[in-house]
């Protein structure tokens, strides 16, 4: 019992797919979308540690030298052309540093794949979500279609996650190409899962296109995150990344 309980504890410090009580940081990448992403922002706040503390130095240095009672008379007044130049130029190369990283992480998240192994559709609702896998819609009577409602707090089973788990997941296969159709059927929707770095918004009337590709196996949570109106807030998204065998197992069987 006390391995097993320290195992479970060790697998929730090394794979973080959900959000947790007093979380700190970004969940676990699932995708290199998402390993971009926490790149990115490590890289970022490289250089804001050096920002915080140059500015931090010359702060104490200017509340030193012009302090009234331990300088009446400031020792040191530093004012010119070649430091209006540098505190311009410096800045001006970090931001550079900065953009080049992000407009090419910026321009791979809009990128949609021409040719995706799977299509799938999410249909937003009040209160659920409808998942329409369309490469098998043959017809009317034979679709892959299903509706997915989120668990009450009465339900949920042993190791489900309280308001974040639904009755139908979203099976997909990892390490596969995919391309979500994100659409709302009534009221603003939003289709976000952190660990796999997706968030895509849309409105009444219109569509917009994501791209994903989980590289591991497991389970993803998110939620929506856009303000539409009572429970709006559970309607959680689990995304179940399978095996590509498991995967055509699953969709045979549906």
């Amino acid at each position: 019992m006390i391995l097993r309980s320290l195992s479970c504890r060790f697998l929730t410090i090394a794979l973080c797919d959900a959000a947790e009580p007093w979380k700190l940081g970004s969940q676990d990448p699932a995708t290199p979308m998402m390993q971009g992403i926490i790149d990115l922002h490590h890289d970022i706040f490289f250089f804001l540690i050096l920002i915080l503390v140059f500015v931090s130095r010359m702060l104490v240095c200017a509340l030193w030298h012009f302090h009234e009672q331990t300088n009446p008379i400031s020792k040191r007044i530093v004012h010119g052309t070649t430091i209006e130049i540098i505190r311009t130029i410096f800045p001006s190369v970090i931001l550079l540093f900065i953009a080049i990283p992000s407009f090419a992480l910026l321009y791979s998240m809009d990128e949609v794949l021409v040719d995706p192994a799977i299509t799938i559709k999410a249909i937003g609702h009040q209160w659920y979500r409808t998942y329409e896998y369309s490469d098998y819609n043959s017809s009317d009577e034979q679709s892959l279609t299903f509706d997915s409602y989120t668990i009450l707090e009465d339900d949920p089973e042993l190791g489900q996650s309280l308001l974040l788990e639904v009755d139908n997941r979203l099976v997909v296969p990892a390490k596969t190409h995919l391309c979500m159709i994100v659409t709302p059927a009534d009221v603003p929707h939003s289709w976000a899962v952190p660990s796999s770095g997706v968030k895509c918004d849309v409105v009444p009337d219109c569509s917009n296109l994501t791209s994903i590709s989980v590289q591991r196996e497991g389970f993803y949570y998110g939620q929506c995150s856009e303000i539409r109106g009572t429970n709006h807030a559970f309607t959680p998204i689990v995304v179940e990344a399978v095996t590509l065998k498991d995967y055509a197992d699953w969709v045979s069987n549906h």
